[in-house]
């Protein structure tokens, strides 16, 4: 998915689960902010003072670097939560053990996963550690079928669209992108190498919310895919897991989104089909200013680095990336700040995943 969900509709379905205007623009930054927290390593302040972040996507590398994209403490617990074919936990799928790794909707891990932001909601980074969640939650259904490691599984052939056409379109994309980027004496290499990571093999198509496309997995299997389809269904169950949140239960009986909204989200989905995700958020954020949902009119934005972001008002920086050299100055303030307050909640998520929560299902990956 990318910022029109994880921001724009995370921060309404967060409106609608209950949650204040302020609450609801924490959750829904940090939900973005997984895809835009590149930088990891030691921040130095001028009066000694350390802190210690860490990286939830490689956004700054490309494709080329594949060997180091292909990092277990990024992809799988922040972008293809494996799940374990489904089952729950003393389960084991049929196969071997990457079937265990692939990225299934709504899964046991998953529920799981937001489960347990229910457990800590005493911790000062609470509503970022669910803002976190909610963007791995979601993910779950858009990058279903895919594992967060380089695998033949994710191989994608014979691509179709919405039509059950070979998608030429795509297909191009696919080749102008690796011939624009690559030597053409390791273009071969990376293509029999590279593309089993996640879903590069099919670029960005499970991350378009409008798109009804299908291909040909690893496994021969036939896979159709409905985004419109899916992207409703994460945003229904992520509506019951914040109202779950809001009542500390994680087992309470609520219901989804309402009818009136739900159909507006639905037609927003599906009709909202410019390229870029940032064009598509824009709209997003447009419709709640004009008040189009239910809990009526709210003014959001997101800036990611740069003055206006958490980062700046964190650290005072606009550098869009770090060298490792640099002193930054020292307020007491940023304990308290929402950029540190990120990514304790980064560290918690990450190692609760991979240390914890993974290995109930027999699944180690750290």
């Amino acid at each position: 998915m990318q910022i029109d969900f994880h921001h724009g509709v995370t921060y309404v379905v967060a409106r609608l689960a209950g949650f204040e205007h302020q609450q609801a623009k924490i959750i829904a930054y940090c939900a973005q902010y997984v895809d835009d927290a590149t930088n990891s390593g030691l921040i130095i302040f001028d009066n000694g003072a350390l802190f210690s972040r860490t990286t939830s996507a490689h956004k700054s590398l490309d494709y080329r670097n594949f060997r180091k994209l292909a990092n277990y403490r990024v992809w799988i617990p922040f972008h293809f939560l494996p799940g374990n074919g489904g089952l729950p936990a003393g389960k084991e799928p049929a196969g071997k053990f990457i079937n265990k790794l692939i990225c299934r909707p709504n899964s046991y891990v998953a529920q799981a996963m937001v489960a347990e932001c229910i457990h800590r909601r005493d911790t000062l980074y609470s509503l970022h550690r669910l803002g976190i969640a909610m963007h791995v939650y979601a993910d779950t259904w858009a990058h279903q079928g895919f594992a967060g490691v380089s695998h033949r599984v994710n191989e994608a052939t014979e691509l179709v669209n919405e039509n059950d056409q070979a998608d030429t379109e795509l297909i191009s994309k696919l080749e102008k992108y690796f011939q624009k980027n690559l030597p053409d004496k390791i273009l071969g290499s990376l293509m029999a190498d590279a593309l089993p990571l996640g879903h590069v093999a099919v670029l960005s198509n499970p991350d378009k919310p409008f798109l009804k496309w299908g291909y040909k997995n690893g496994l021969n299997q036939r896979i159709k895919r409905d985004n419109p389809r899916d992207y409703l269904e994460a945003a229904d169950n992520m509506c019951i897991w914040l109202k779950r949140y809001l009542l500390g239960d994680a087992t309470a009986d609520v219901s989804g989104l309402p009818d009136q909204d739900r159909e507006l989200i639905t037609q927003m989905l599906v009709t909202i089909r410019d390229q870029k995700g940032e064009d598509r958020n824009q709209k997003w954020l447009t419709s709640i200013s004009k008040g189009k949902f239910s809990f009526g009119r709210a003014e959001i934005d997101y800036i990611s680095k740069g003055k206006g972001s958490w980062k700046y008002e964190a650290l005072g920086t606009e550098k869009l990336t770090d060298t490792g050299k640099e002193r930054f100055p020292y307020n007491p303030s940023f304990l308290q700040s929402n950029w540190k307050l990120f990514h304790d909640a980064l560290k918690a998520h990450q190692f609760y995943v991979t240390q914890e929560l993974l290995p109930q299902y027999g699944i180690c990956v750290a």
